[in-house]
């Protein structure tokens, strides 16, 4: 944080333990351990954190809960133990592709946003290049669940040379006007319930995303006031040898580079 400024964290997963009961990758308690610890020290610094439900990954709580209410229990349950703002909905793999699924996962949603609603809610999915399926944000809009922001994942489209942050603007805008197209907004208020969370360097199928990328990203995002602007990760904000791994980024940069380009989003 003293390096680069940056005083918002998102913390990833919130995961089942095989039944509905939130615990950190499925496996840690919410209380008395690392994760705690780790977050009361961001806190102690002056800064917050977002934690993540979900993921590719893993057994989620939107499928082992049995119900909205099961599942808006578990939510709640990690908003009371922190004593959250934020939270972020990270819906991907099993969890997306399953209507069902995505039906509950609003309407737990809805009950969050009914009883607190000066929490944020942050939904995190994938997209193609000309932007995200939009059935998601058309079934939470008929609902009427309204997301804070709507966060689309631009990368691992596959193939290599790519521009990848011409094709993230390329992707927000699909996104933008999904959610103003849902929702009935003006394009600021689309813009202002959009978000992207990017990946530093080389990503999972061998693009790069490099710093010159994060610049175009961040410049767009501040340009049309965008609701949220994150990254996959932190932990990979290094370089190495070779491919990226959960703990470096694959390209030559400095330590903590990627963060400083975000730390420029107002």
């Amino acid at each position: 944080m003293n390096e680069t400024g940056t005083r918002a964290f998102t913390l990833a997963f919130v995961l089942s333990n095989g039944q509905c009961d939130p615990q950190w990758d499925g496996s840690r308690p919410l209380s008395g351990g690392a994760d705690e610890s780790t977050i009361q020290a961001i806190r102690d610094a002056g800064g917050d954190v977002v934690p993540s439900f979900g993921g590719w990954s893993g057994q989620k709580l939107e499928v082992s809960c049995p119900d909205a209410s099961a599942l808006a229990d578990a939510y709640f349950k990690v908003i009371d133990t922190y004593g959250l703002s934020a939270i972020d909905i990270d819906i991907e793999a099993d969890a997306y592709d399953d209507p069902a699924v995505r039906q509950k996962t609003v309407d737990a949603l809805k009950l969050v946003k009914d009883s607190k609603p000066d929490v944020r809610v942050y939904v995190t999915f994938g997209t193609g290049q000309d932007g995200p399926d939009t059935s998601l944000i058309d079934t939470a809009a008929a609902s009427g669940l309204t997301v804070d922001a709507w966060t689309i994942m631009p990368f691992n489209f596959g193939g290599n040379d790519q521009d990848m942050g011409e094709l993230t603007v390329r992707a927000a805008e699909g996104l933008k006007n999904a959610v103003r197209n849902a929702y009935g907004y003006d394009d600021a208020e689309a813009y202002a319930h959009s978000g992207i969370s990017s990946m530093n360097g080389r990503t999972d199928v061998g693009e790069v995303v490099d710093q010159d990328d994060f610049r175009t990203i961040v410049d767009y995002a501040n340009a049309n006031d965008l609701g949220r602007l994150a990254y996959w990760s932190v932990n990979r904000d290094r370089s190495c040898e070779g491919g990226g791994t959960d703990s470096c980024s694959g390209v030559p940069q400095q330590d903590w580079e990627f963060t400083r380009i975000f730390a420029g989003f107002q």
